[in-house]
């Protein structure tokens, strides 16, 4: 294995992962309070799941992103 290469295809995946997550996440959450199905000071319950299927990988985060 080639470790620069690996950790920079890791860093690139994960760097997309962030950019991508965070606004679909700020899209979803003002779409949510535009459409009145929450009002915009909730504390949401979030899952992220990383499964890498090759390595048989499921790695799941559990936390909660507060609104205010």
């Amino acid at each position: 294995m080639n470790e620069d290469q690996f950790n920079t295809s890791l860093r690139k995946f994960l760097k997309q992962v962030g950019v991508t997550s965070q606004r679909e996440i700020e899209k979803a959450v003002r779409d949510a309070i535009a459409a009145g199905r929450i009002k915009g000071h909730e504390k949401l319950k979030t899952k992220m799941v990383l499964t890498i299927d090759g390595v048989g990988l499921v790695h799941e985060v559990d936390d909660v992103i507060e609104l205010g």
